[in-house]
């Protein structure tokens, strides 16, 4: 039923990070059904690709999650653009292979900046338009590190953690307006986030150096080759 749905009404999606991984797939997966989208990256230029051929239905746009005039500047260009938003996808992140006391204050601020409160920041400024609307869905892409909690990724876990909590207590507060809030959780997908998208830290410390060692040589060993389509993940979220 919900399929025949978005077929009859195209949705307006408004997706962050879109340049590559499961926000490009989603992207591409959203305009190849007819619906409009708000495309967003730090680099726009990166995804004329993704948009030239649907001038009616797709917009590209710079964000960086982790200033605020962003993310005000995008919501307003989705708004005079589309008129509405339907589904706000906050894909933006990226991982880190660190054990807690080799990282920084200021690293950890850096890094929950991308990848917690650039989140916070989108959902607080799409509510209140998606309130007036009467509906709304807001799909938050956390990961099963937000579930389970593996060594060498301590703050990675702890930002999603702190997404799936948020997110689930957000489902709560905004059902009465028909607004909607799914949580994904991937597993391991073909994507940049055992490459480019992840980083070390600066410090190093030899006491951790065999469980941070393992855990970047897992990743780097599986980049490309991961069971995760996302393709079909983008269908799934569809």
């Amino acid at each position: 039923m919900n399929s025949n749905n978005n077929r009859i009404t195209p949705k307006v999606w408004l997706i962050t990070g879109c340049s590559t991984g499961f926000g490009r797939a989603l992207a591409e997966a959203v305009l190849k059904k007819g619906d409009s989208l708000l495309a967003t990256a730090r680099e726009p230029e990166q995804l004329h690709a993704l948009i030239e051929d649907y001038p009616e239905t797709a917009k590209a746009i710079r964000l960086d999650v982790t200033v605020s005039q962003d993310i005000q500047a995008v919501v307003d260009a989705a708004i005079a653009t589309f008129g509405r938003i339907d589904v706000l996808v906050n894909n933006a992140g990226h991982g880190l292979i660190a054990a807690l006391e080799e990282v920084s204050d200021v690293e950890i601020r850096q890094f929950f900046e991308t990848n917690f409160f650039g989140a916070l920041r989108l959902m607080r400024s799409v509510l209140p338009v998606m309130r007036q609307q009467g509906s709304g869905h807001i799909v938050n892409l956390s990961s099963t590190a937000g579930l389970v909690g593996f060594g060498g990724s301590s703050l990675y876990c702890g930002a999603k953690f702190a997404l799936e909590g948020t997110s689930e207590a957000l489902a709560k507060e905004v059902e009465p307006f028909g607004i909607k809030v799914t949580l994904i959780e991937p597993g391991a997908f073909r994507t940049d986030f055992n490459g480019r998208s992840l980083a070390v830290a600066k410090r190093s410390i030899d006491a951790y150096a065999t469980m941070s060692d393992a855990a970047l040589q897992w990743f780097k060993a599986m980049d490309g080759q991961q069971p995760g389509d996302p393709a079909k993940a983008a269908q799934a979220i569809i």
